[in-house]
């Protein structure tokens, strides 16, 4: 590899790998080169295992040493990575300032996820820019599927992400209403009162065959429906109906259920009271209209809803609000459903909503995640109608982006192993709290006979293999004859090759970093300040971590690299 050719590719490796916590991508790096030099396209073998190779290099580094030697090559590569990139949502169409109504609205089966975020966040944004007005609407209206703790940690969830509730409106306590539509519904020859098997309705709906009920009279649909209500009828004996097209091409949007009988069990709020459960198209379509929804955002698995939906807003000739649909989204090695995660909680599966290995906004906190990394993630995806993979790469980027400013730094050593130093009487280190603000000062160690540190297991072998290591911040050892050897403080060995590691003093504290896979590192750290408890502070070399409790050791959950 040419000189040349390893300066233009290690000026873009260093600018890729500042932008993401570290680590270039190669292919990222080639774009970058080929573009400044397009007469490389020839050897474009070549540039590519430079790139795979400086890429690499880098990988080994701290991610402050990368941004300080990117800073040094070209101080412009530097400024452009630290530019926030400014993401918007379009517009919404018929949005008027002030008059905007929006929506969230949990089934309340446990806190949220980070699945509900999408939406929970999009919505809000709507409605800061538009000055509008924002419902949490808790869709309680399955019993079977309703924690009674979700009614406290839904609205704590919505207040850590930032999105501001005008009005709370719980679907438990409107039940009246949904009867009444119902009854308007059935005058109008709209609905009706089934009392087919589920198998024989279904059967109806896909052969585009009326159901032998659905020309009742709206005075048999009252009175059959009064028995519903009356509780004469159980659970499973009839369903209240709402007429749509038996012919729709999609059998999905004909005659749907609009009320049900639910016995089994009772409800939390309401107990045995009631035991007609409105479904969520009946519920949500009459809660859009008489909260004054004039926009709806959800995802388009919600499709064939709208459609059935529409039919009710028509019949009553109700307006309809805005409705957009963007595409769904999977999040990959990530536990979401909640009644999975209650079951291994009461189980001791899981040590509780926070556990750090699901996909909760619980544990996104526990973990140092914040609000407003979730936020942006979410702006940046947009509204896209297409189909997406939940990216924890871009997720962690953004959250690097906002805790990087102010995370202090400190050495964790993992599986530690001490290292007796010679030749020297006395080390001094100053560490920087942060590389960025001075005015933080410094973590001072002072190394006195017998001097000493804590390295880990796998940085103790690769500085026995080489025969040379830089102890970040402290000094430069040699290996010889089986011992550490004082070799100075001189930082240039960096450029003839020399690794760095880092260290923890003789006065280091025990420390458990807890993993997202369920794994914990052990090892110790040097000692925290009180004021780091609860907080997100960079282990350097290591990664982000939420200092959960510093005594009777230090306790930290892992945010990302």
């Amino acid at each position: 590899m040419s000189a040349e050719l390893k300066d233009v590719v290690r000026k873009y490796a260093l600018q890729n790998a500042a932008l993401y916590g570290g680590k270039a991508n190669p292919k990222a790096v080639i774009g970058k080169v080929m573009a400044e030099r397009p007469e490389l396209r020839s050897r474009a073998r070549e540039v590519a295992a430079a790139s795979e190779e400086v890429c690499r290099e880098l990988a080994s580094l701290p991610f402050d040493d990368i941004c300080r030697m990117a800073e040094d090559m070209d101080p412009e590569l530097l400024r452009k990575t630290k530019c926030e990139r400014k993401h918007t949502l379009p517009d919404l169409p018929n949005a008027v300032e002030g008059k905007m109504v929006m929506r969230v609205a949990p089934g309340p089966s446990g806190p949220l996820h980070l699945g509900h975020t999408r939406v929970a966040l999009l919505n809000d944004e709507y409605v800061r820019r538009y000055k509008g007005r924002y419902i949490n609407r808790m869709e309680d209206t399955n019993p079977e599927k309703v924690d009674p703790d979700a009614y406290r940690m839904i609205p704590e969830d919505l207040e850590w992400l930032g999105v501001e509730v005008h009005d709370t409106v719980i679907q438990s306590d409107r039940f009246e209403l949904y009867y009444d539509v119902a009854r308007r519904l059935i005058d109008m020859g709209k609905a009706y009162v089934c009392l087919c098997e589920a198998e024989d309705m279904r059967r109806y709906k896909e052969q585009s065959v009326a159901c032998p009920h659905r020309d009742q009279s709206p005075e048999e649909a009252n009175e059959l429906l009064d028995r519903m209500l009356s509780h004469s009828l159980g659970g499973g004996e009839a369903v209240l109906v709402i007429k749509t097209d038996l012919h729709h091409p999609n059998p999905a949007v004909r005659d749907f259920v609009g009320l049900r009988i639910v016995d089994s069990v009772p409800h939390p709020r309401t107990g045995t009271r009631y035991t007609v459960y409105p479904m969520m198209n009946l519920s949500v379509a009459v809660d859009d209209h008489e909260l004054g929804m004039t926009h709806v955002i959800r995802g388009k698995d919600h499709l064939n809803n709208t459609l059935r939906q529409e039919y009710i807003f028509d019949y009553l000739g109700w307006d309809k609000p805005y409705y957009f649909h963007y595409g769904l989204v999977s999040i990959p090695d990530t536990m979401l459903k909640t009644s999975t995660i209650g079951e291994g909680i009461r189980s001791g599966e899981y040590s509780g909503w926070d556990d750090v290995r699901l996909g909760t906004v619980r544990a996104m906190a526990r973990r140092g995640i914040q609000p407003e990394a979730i936020r942006n993630y979410w702006i940046d995806v947009g509204m896209k109608e297409v189909d997406i993979e939940f990216s924890w790469d871009n997720l962690y980027s953004f959250n690097k982006q906002i805790v990087d400013r102010t995370a202090s730094r400190y050495f964790f050593v993992w599986d530690p192993k001490i290292v007796d130093i010679v030749g020297v009487d006395r080390i001094e280190a100053h560490c920087p709290i942060h590389p960025d603000h001075k005015d933080l000062g410094c973590r001072d160690h002072t190394l006195t006979p017998p001097l000493s540190v804590h390295m880990t297991a796998e940085d103790l072998e690769g500085f026995k293999r080489r025969g040379t290591v830089r102890l970040k911040d402290l000094c430069n050892l040699r290996w010889e004859d089986g011992k550490a050897v004082y070799a100075g403080d001189d930082i240039g060995v960096l450029k003839e090759g020399w690794k760095i590691a880092h260290w923890a003093p003789p006065s280091a504290v025990p420390a458990e970093v807890y993993l997202p896979d369920g794994t914990v590192r052990k090892g110790v750290a040097e000692p925290l300040p009180e004021k780091e408890e609860g907080k997100v502070v960079q282990f350097e070399r290591f990664g982000f971590a939420r200092v959960e409790s510093l005594a009777p050791k230090v306790r930290a959950y892992f945010a990302h690299t």
